[in-house]
């Protein structure tokens, strides 16, 4: 495996921005080398004995199962909590949680709302912390949207890809990840809704070391043209909702359709996080179209995030 050449063990996995480029690369490498012995029916199971404590405030189909059955498939055990199934869910710190949490298990995944909790709960803890999600950022997703990328073109620099929708975590991690990685993005937002300014000025900042173009627009036939790659999400995340009926006015025009893929490279390929609501930001069309490597990428969950967890929690 790539990162038995590389010192990541003990670190913790709660942002794009705190990896290199050669280390995200080689989780890549990894992830696509666990994912070829898998299907081989020879995994290799350096996990053996460890378990994860999986923390959710919000709830999820991929992120659980795909951290639980990859934890299995390593070796290991992997147990789930929600907030109501510990103490957190009372009032608890987070500072106590992780301390206890730490004395128990060899590493910590949380999906939650606020950074600040991924942020403390790394802090605090004595064991490797994964960020499964939070309201900025989103790197296990990225990072297997990334994977797939790779294993559908062959390569990642130089190539663009194509952001339509809201500015949300999924947008900062993929802008993260394509300024570190040499690629292009084109971002485009309604007005209101673009990416956080911090996170945007972060990543051109990396965008300039690596040879990689950041692109913020509100014309999503400007930010589609001649992309590789066209990525969408949802227009009202968890914890938006209340916000339904008002983002489905401002974002009325960045629907991903047939007329905008047309913008795109004749072998354009569509992504999407899931869950997604079909009519909405995206057409039926598209996301059930022979473009479409939607289940690919949630396949690739898994061996995403079994390369993240073989590499910072073995021995």
């Amino acid at each position: 495996m790539i990162t038995t050449q590389l010192d990541l063990k003990g670190r913790d996995f709660v942002a794009l921005a705190d990896y290199t480029q050669e280390e995200i690369y080689a989780l890549i490498h990894d992830a696509i080398e666990l994912k070829r012995l898998q299907k081989a029916g020879t995994p290799p199971q350096p996990l053996k004995g460890k378990s994860l404590a999986m923390i959710f405030e919000k709830s999820s189909t991929r992120t659980r199962v795909s951290f639980e059955v990859g934890m299995f498939q390593l070796g290991g055990t992997a147990l789930f909590l929600s907030k109501n199934d510990i103490q957190i869910g009372r009032g608890e710190t987070i500072s106590d949680t992780a301390q206890t949490l730490s004395r128990y298990v060899d590493g910590i995944m949380i999906r939650t709302f606020a950074h600040s909790t991924v942020i403390d709960l790394a802090r605090s803890a004595t064991v490797p912390v994964i960020n499964g999600l939070s309201d900025l950022n989103h790197p296990c997703q990225a990072l297997a949207d990334y994977m797939t990328a790779y294993e559908k073109k062959g390569k990642l620099e130089g190539l663009k890809i194509a952001y339509i929708g809201d500015g949300n975590n999924m947008a900062h991690s993929l802008m993260m990840g394509a300024a570190k990685l040499g690629m292009h993005i084109a971002v485009a937002t309604p007005e209101g809704y673009g990416p956080d300014s911090d996170v945007i000025k972060q990543s051109k900042e990396q965008a300039e070391l690596y040879g990689s173009t950041i692109t913020l627009t509100s014309d999503p036939q400007e930010a589609a043209a001649d992309a590789d790659f066209i990525y969408t999400d949802v227009w009202a995340s968890m914890g938006f909702e209340s916000e339904q009926e008002k983002r489905e006015k401002a974002f009325k025009n960045f629907q991903v359709n047939e007329s905008l893929v047309k913008y795109a490279k004749s072998d354009y390929l569509f992504m999407h996080c899931l869950p997604a609501h079909r009519g909405e930001e995206v057409s039926e069309g598209v996301i059930d179209g022979p473009h479409s490597i939607v289940f690919d990428e949630a396949e690739n969950r898994l061996h995403a995030q079994k390369a993240i967890m073989a590499a910072i929690m073995r021995d």
